[in-house]
């Protein structure tokens, strides 16, 4: 198969004019970057994918995408890449995510999370590619005094090695912004499964909410720990702004666009501005699922934070993009459906 690069068609409605695509993408072989290079290749795009492996599962790799084995510092195997490729920009998702692992191995996470990732745009930019869509992190915020909706111009407040990684990363591309053209995207709490079950999260050790109540529902657990319950919410436990994968993954075609069609660098929230507490979650899981969600309280863990709610707005402005998922109760079953069908493959 030829990439096809900026070829121009109509659309009939609305007369936009559109282009086809080529993108290379980082951590296609996990829970975010899967669901990313899904929407892109439904949308008729090209999308060359690179992973290492080390967390990423093979299987959640579309079968349409070209794949790479290797990781982001390998500028020899990249650059080979980027020159045999007309790739039309850099989709960067492989990171470490874990905060409690960030904070027990703080290098591990600015070495990957800062150092390769710069590395990486440098040796895309010294080829030629030089626009990018960074997947960064709503933790950046970390905790914010007053319960109120996160915009972009919110201070930030980073609680975690983490979120600091993101946060450096975030400002090389700021002070490189003459030879970068990016958008930044700050993701609050992803959970959900891609509607037709061609992706999800995969997990060796799980440490998202609605990931480990679903490993419940399905009897992989027989409870789920809550982390504190004595924050300064209505319940005691951290209220989280939760978005279903499938329309994060949406949003990253959207900004592509926008990115490419001439648009200045930008930063973006992507959520959905509600907040549901942990306790909200397990209790809407309830209604859900043919097994009782069980669950006891332990002590906070470092690096949490009390409430992140993102304010929508800004993306809203710049990007034809509308959530089709905004249903908690619908990320949660979609969640669910993904650990029945991993479950059963596995046994």
């Amino acid at each position: 198969m030829s990439f096809v690069k900026y070829i121009n068609f109509k659309l009939i409605n609305n007369n936009l004019l559109d282009t086809y695509m080529n993108f290379l993408l980082t951590g296609g072989a996990g829970y975010i970057g899967s669901h990313a290079a899904l929407s892109l290749l439904d949308a008729g795009h090209s999308v060359h994918i690179i992973d290492d492996l080390s967390t990423g599962n093979k299987s959640l790799i579309p079968k349409k995408a070209f794949f790479t084995k290797c990781n982001i510092n390998d500028e020899e195997v990249i650059s080979k890449l980027i020159k045999s490729n007309s790739f039309d920009l850099l989709m960067h998702f492989a990171g470490f995510i874990q905060v409690e692992e960030s904070v027990k191995y703080p290098q591990k996470y600015f070495d990957n999370n800062t150092e390769n990732a710069t590395k990486l745009f440098e040796t895309c930019k010294n080829n030629g590619l030089n626009k990018i869509v960074f997947s960064s992190t709503a933790a950046a915020y970390g905790s914010v005094s007053e319960n109120k909706l996160i915009d972009e111009n919110t201070n930030l407040n980073p609680q975690n090695p983490y979120a600091e990684s993101k946060i450096k990363t975030e400002n090389f591309l700021f002070e490189n912004k003459d030879d970068y053209k990016f958008i930044i995207l700050r993701y609050f709490n992803v959970a959900g499964a891609d509607k037709k079950l061609r992706s999800g999260q995969i997990s060796k050790r799980s440490t998202h909410l609605i990931k480990i109540l679903s490993e419940v529902a399905v009897g992989k657990r027989d409870h789920i720990e809550i982390f504190g319950n004595d924050y300064n919410t209505p319940d005691g436990t951290a209220i989280r702004d939760y978005i279903h994968v499938s329309d994060l993954a949406d949003i990253h075609l959207e900004v592509a666009k926008y990115l490419l069609e001439g648009s200045e660098s930008n930063l973006f929230n992507c959520g959905y501005g509600n907040g549901f507490s942990v306790l909200d979650v397990i209790n809407t899981a309830n209604k859900i699922s043919d097994e009782k969600i069980n669950y006891k309280f332990s002590n906070r863990r470092d690096g949490d934070v009390e409430q992140l709610i993102a304010n929508t707005s800004k993306i809203l402005k710049h990007i034809d993009w509308m959530p089709k998922h905004n249903d908690l109760s619908e990320i949660i079953n979609s969640s669910i459906k993904w650990e029945k069908k991993i479950n059963e493959s596995n046994t």
